[in-house]
């Protein structure tokens, strides 16, 4: 793994104008940035990201099978009681999943550590799947890249392979999503690009603008049912909000489908390390409320867990709410001194879960996180976001990646 200075190609932000990528710069910095790349080696692709997401992804389907049939938890999860059912019957019925993006710490020289997981509304999706197949094809015949490189990158392809299994043919999907926030439009653009390769229909409706029609079904803003809704909104705020009484009733099929509550929540992290433990991909994880009272001497039963733990989480650790948003709440401890936290603690008042640090790599002062896209339950690419600071947010860089030796 190293990162390599490229000249940019010319003219570059007006094609991404051109194109609708629209938030390219942000902040008066580069949210794109192809002024270097990160170059992996064939073997760390597959062995070191590829193979282990696909792996992590297969434990996080153990525990959801594990969570939705323990109260204790769906408890833990925060996940609202009136809707377990919900939840439940959803894994049950197989209904199925699209996509998914682990954010992993890796440096080249060890086994990628799973930060979190991005399982329910993971935005992204567009610089990774489009806009960076076409820097690398583009680089490639400009001579810039060898023409023998290549680039981790199937994500179209895969969610067009994805919505023919998962859809009929000629299937209506909605697509909803914050109409304002550009990332959010394109990202439903993205899929929906995908749906229609797939031979589906594809609508896109503001989510404020989703009703329910006197029959309790859900209806778009021309008034037409909605069968099956891809929304860009978590499950934690639909189970919460005013409408969540609608949902179950209106045999709309959700994707992702309401099992995903329990991978789109941070609660995942003590949960699979509680069914993993010592997992090579994994960093030791619990419930903040339990690591304070094992500390107390109180009795807890992940006692035995913690305790084995305390020295990598005396050295360092993140602790961070299990609802949140682009980095909010999270704040880096390191021998007992804090020593990294986020501007935003707007979802500090969730329960909070306690991690390992993993400390990122360094690169020219950039600290970069690698995205490992899932599409059904496969690993089928890479996007890489990197910062100077070691927290990862909303502003931090996309940076493209090839693949060479």
């Amino acid at each position: 793994m190293q990162k390599k200075s490229l000249p940019e190609r010319p003219g570059w932000r007006d094609r991404a104008a051109e194109l609708g990528f629209t938030f390219a710069d942000m902040g008066g910095e580069p949210y794109w940035d192809e002024t270097s790349a990160y170059c992996f080696t064939l073997r760390e692709i597959e062995n070191d990201i590829e193979d282990p997401a696909t792996e992590l992804h297969a434990m996080c389907r153990e525990a959801v099978a594990h969570a939705v049939t323990s109260e204790e938890w769906l408890t833990r999860l925060d996940i609202p009681r009136p809707y377990w059912d919900f939840v439940e019957r959803s894994w049950a019925n197989g209904e199925p999943e699209l996509y998914g993006r682990f954010d992993l710490a890796y440096d080249g020289s060890g086994p990628a550590k799973l930060l979190e997981y991005n399982a329910d509304t993971p935005t992204s999706l567009y610089e990774s799947a489009s806009f960076q197949w076409l820097w690398f094809e583009e680089s490639r015949d400009a001579g810039v890249l060898s023409p023998h490189s290549d680039q981790f990158n199937r994500i179209h392809e895969a969610l067009v392979e994805r919505w023919a299994q998962i859809c009929a043919p000629g299937e209506d999907v909605h697509f909803a999503a914050d109409r304002d926030n550009p990332e959010d439009y394109a990202t439903v653009e993205a899929l929906a690009w995908a749906a229609r390769e797939a031979g589906l229909g594809a609508h896109f409706t503001a989510l404020s603008e989703i009703g329910v029609s006197d029959e309790g079904q859900l209806t778009d803003d021309k008034d037409r049912v909605i069968g099956t809704l891809f929304k860009l909104y978590p499950w934690e705020d639909m189970l919460r909000d005013d409408f969540a009484a609608h949902l179950q009733p209106s045999q709309t099929r959700f994707i992702e489908p309401p099992w995903k509550a329990v991978l789109s929540n941070k609660g995942l992290l003590p949960l699979l390390w509680h069914l993993f433990p010592g997992h090579p991909n994994l960093l030791p994880a619990f419930f903040a409320s339990d690591v304070q009272a094992a500390r107390r001497g109180e009795p807890t039963p992940h006692a035995a867990a913690i305790a084995e733990a305390e020295p990598a989480l005396a050295r360092g650790h993140v602790t961070k709410p299990i609802f949140s948003r682009e980095g909010a709440g999270v704040v880096i401890t390191e021998a007992g001194r804090e020593t990294g936290r986020a501007p935003d603690d707007s979802y500090s008042h969730h329960a909070m879960v306690v991690q390992a640090l993993a400390p990122l790599p360094v690169f020219d002062g950039f600290h970069p996180v690698l995205g490992a896209w899932i599409v059904g339950e496969s690993c089928v690419g890479l996007g890489v976001r990197e910062d100077r600071d070691r927290i990862t947010h909303n502003l931090s860089r996309f940076k493209p990646h090839f693949i060479e030796g």
